[in-house]
């Protein structure tokens, strides 16, 4: 009986099973096939779509329209980064809100009604293709017939023939690499395209943007290259494990080492700069600059930099440079500059670091400058503009300049004058030129104690603060003139204000006991020991303009050679563009250098041909000699602005 009873309850159990089963199977899903914003209490339509080009491949591009927009322009920007994400930052009914991110101005953007279009360039994110860093021109170096030059001529060409609410006028911003693609639209402009504003641009990664300065390779750009390659949406993130940068690059010796170690080489742009460390041609023609400069002036621009831009500070004053000459009526090539690190001028721009500028600089710059200009060119009524051909911050005073050009030293009349700044003996500095005294003074570069290029602990990851990556450029040089292996050269206390407008050039006679060797230095206003208003800058030492060099180049930037041991050589090159005043109480320092880690790879003061693979027996200790006597004299060729500037 009881063995009878439970066969029957198994059974029992069994058919209730199987309905329950079977009913499972036929649960509807609660998610719809397509599933269709409800979005009537909007104030913008968005529109996702796949715009074709001519070899086929369809690039994901987002519409951002203005409910009511009629004959209104568009403002297109093209991008690696991701159009959703920078057009989506806020899930917001309102426009504002949702482009409160990343190459948006809004201050413009919104009050100007325009149309937002932001598009993923091929091979990223939503985009059909193949992406290549900074793809080049079809060419030498590209045999498609396809290049970003080609992809935003057949953007621009459907946009004006499918969005009906555009009044046919296109103007390209963006910036970094969003800002190289605006002077990839001036090759072969399309006729609608009737603006351009490359803010920040990259433009040759070797000679000072992001890969190389001077031929010192920037190796905490490393992380950089493996996100942005190794797979389309940015997932594959680059690993440390030290807290500190400076000591996870140096447990791997070389940059060659510790992209191998971090599986680097199966990315195709770290390769070509393993193949290409020198100035070669493969550099020489993907240079912005001179490709542009080759080109017609067909499409008015606007060129916007940082005075402290700590990736891309090259780049745009380069492009200004090679635009500039072409600008016969002098209506077609503009350009502003702030005080701001990279993108800063679509940020707060009250202050940098430590430094205070009385006034929020980029909604001066967006709503003075940048939305007339784009105004007067994209609007139908095309609303007159004030704008001056150079809108410049003229930092230490802390107000803005209109000029006519770059550099220029002021709007009333006044002229450049390139004066040397020369290094003494007992660590004097000064305009005068240097007699007899001391000929050298010395110091012993250790690449086993590379000078930080900040405070440690190093910690790079992220934008949310100056701790983070935006703000070393206005570091407290204070924590290297303290140490054995840095220079400093200090000018009497100014009793009268000295302006320079343009980039200083350093003139450096320096000799090695080693076979290479880099050479920093950096212009540097020292503050008073105490201001009053604000203590916390007692002291401080900002750095106006610095750069490095690498020493074996000093013959061409194509041609790297050893260096002749412990022989007095110059070293000539340029420091970034700096509108600067030393004030009265302040001083004028230079201070010297060679070694910026881990923000530049060590050199090892041995040559070697390639020093990404440089072996731990060629890194050696070298005694760098600066030269400060006649005859060997070591000066910073400062451009002082002379005239009634204060006016």
């Amino acid at each position: 009986m009881h063995r009878h009873t439970g066969r029957l309850a198994l059974a029992l159990i069994a058919l209730l099973a199987l309905p329950v089963r079977a009913h499972a199977q036929k649960l509807p899903s609660e998610t719809p096939a397509k599933f269709t914003p409800a979005t009537s209490t909007w104030n913008y339509d968005r529109r996702d779509v796949m715009i074709p080009m001519r070899d086929g491949v369809k690039l994901h591009t987002v519409i951002l329209v203005p409910k009511g927009a009629h004959r209104a322009p568009i403002l297109l920007t093209r991008t690696p980064y991701d159009a959703t994400a920078t057009t989506t930052y806020a899930h917001s009914s309102h426009l504002a809100p949702e482009l409160n991110g990343y190459d948006n101005a809004l201050d413009v953007i919104i009050p100007g009604g325009y149309i937002r279009v932001v598009q993923d360039v091929r091979g990223k994110y939503g985009s059909e293709g193949d992406f290549v860093m900074n793809r080049p021109l079809v060419g030498p170096l590209n045999d498609t017939k396809v290049d970003e030059s080609t992809d935003t001529y057949d953007t621009i060409d459907w946009l004006v023939k499918n969005v009906p609410e555009t009044n046919g006028k296109v103007g390209e911003l963006g910036i970094s690499y969003d800002g190289f693609e605006p002077l990839m639209g001036l090759v072969n402009p399309h006729p609608a395209l009737k603006v351009s504003i490359p803010m920040n641009p990259m433009v040759d990664g070797w000679m000072g943007d992001d890969w190389f300065h001077h031929g010192a390779f920037r190796e905490q750009n490393m992380p950089y290259i493996l996100e942005q390659e190794a797979t389309r949406d940015n997932s594959a993130k680059w690993w440390t494990d030290h807290y500190d940068d400076y000591d996870a690059y140096m447990e791997y010796g070389n940059a060659g080492e510790l992209g191998r170690v971090h599986g680097l080489e199966q990315v195709g742009f770290w390769k070509k700069i393993l193949e290409h460390p020198s100035y070669d041609s493969w550099w020489q023609l993907q240079a912005m600059d001179k490709i542009l400069a080759a080109r017609p002036l067909q499409v008015p621009t606007m060129i916007v930099a940082g005075l402290w831009d700590q990736e891309d500070i090259y780049g745009a004053m380069a492009v200004y440079h090679a635009l500039k000459p072409k600008d016969t009526n002098g209506n077609m090539v503009y350009l502003s500059f702030g005080p701001w690190f990279h993108g800063q001028e679509i940020q707060n721009g009250s202050s940098l670091g430590a430094l205070n500028w009385d006034s929020n600089t980029s909604r001066y710059f967006q709503r003075n400058v940048l939305g007339p200009f784009l105004a007067h060119y994209l609007k139908d009524d095309a609303p007159p503009m004030n704008v001056a051909p150079v809108n410049g911050f003229e930092t230490g005073t802390n107000r803005w300049e209109r000029l006519s050009t770059w550099p220029s030293g002021c709007a009333n009349g006044c002229t450049i004058q390139p004066k040397p700044f020369y290094l003494e003996s007992g660590f004097k500095a000064s305009f005068a030129a240097p007699a007899a005294g001391a000929p050298f003074d010395s110091y012993i570069s250790d690449p086993a104690k590379p000078v930080p290029f900040r405070k440690r602990p190093i910690a790079q990851i992220g934008y949310d603060t100056c701790e983070q990556w935006p703000c070393w450029l206005v570091d407290d040089q204070r924590e290297a003139s303290g140490r054995t292996d840095v220079l400093s050269y200090v000018s009497d206390v100014l009793t009268q204000p000295v302006k320079i407008s343009g980039a200083p050039i350093a003139n450096i006679v320096a000799s090695t006991s080693g076979t290479d060797a880099d050479w920093v230095v950096k212009v540097i206003d020292v503050y008073p020991d105490e201001v009053a208003d604000d203590p916390k800058m007692g002291g401080y030492q900002l750095a106006v303009a610095m750069d490095i060099f690498r020493g074996r180049y000093r013959e061409g930037y194509d041609n790297p050679k050893p260096i002749a041991s412990n022989e007095p050589l110059l070293y000539k090159f340029a420091l970034p563009n700096a509108n600067h005043v030393f004030l009265p109480g302040h001083r004028i320092m230079v201070q010297i250098q060679s070694s910026w880690f881990p923000l530049y790879d060590r050199n090892p003061q041995t040559f070697v041909p390639n020093i990404f693979w440089a072996k731990p027996s060629d890194y050696k200790k070298a005694e760098q000699r600066i030269y400060h006597e006649p005859g060997h004299a070591s000066f910073v060729e400062l451009p002082v602005v002379d005239g009634d500037w204060m006016r």
